[in-house]
């Protein structure tokens, strides 16, 4: 059987913070099963996910920004559009689009803050590692199992 492919998507917004998901996600996947593509910022995300869950070349596609309170615009509507954007581009294609996209309560653009949540990214990144794997793991014994046969027991 061949090695999962997987597209990882990131916003450039906070670019510092939100490419430690993707070292978190190295962690788990290996860097060669990966393709990266950067996109301006997290409203972008749902589209490019979906023309890459299209494309046939990704078992699982996995999307990461930070949506922030800039106190120019609603961050919620924004945040809210992404993970409806990308639940739907996986409900499209039928291609799991996992989402480390994070809207904080309380950010500021501090050292203190800016370190927090880096971190964070690192760890959300390894459990979107996790998760595409387990995802792929099912998604690969759904297509195999024969009709009648016993359920799926769970994966991990």
């Amino acid at each position: 059987m061949t090695a999962p492919r997987f597209a990882f998507v990131k916003a450039n917004w906070h670019a510092d913070i939100v490419s430690r998901a993707l070292e978190g996600f190295r962690e788990i996947v290996p860097e060669a099963q990966i393709d990266v593509v950067d996109v301006p910022g997290a409203f972008e995300l749902p589209l490019v996910a979906r023309e890459l869950a299209r494309t046939g070349r990704y078992e699982a596609v996995v999307a990461a920004a930070l949506v922030v309170d800039g106190g120019i615009y609603r961050h919620d509507f924004v945040a809210q559009s992404v993970v409806d954007g990308l639940m739907r581009a996986g409900l499209d294609t039928g291609v799991p689009v996992l989402s480390v996209s994070l809207t904080p309560h309380h950010y500021q653009e501090t050292e203190h803050h800016n370190a927090i949540f880096a971190a964070h990214f690192v760890e959300k990144g390894r459990e979107a590692g996790r998760a595409a794997l387990a995802i792929v793991e099912v998604h690969r014994r759904l297509k195999h199992e024969a009709p009648g046969s016993a359920p799926l027991r769970a994966v991990g």
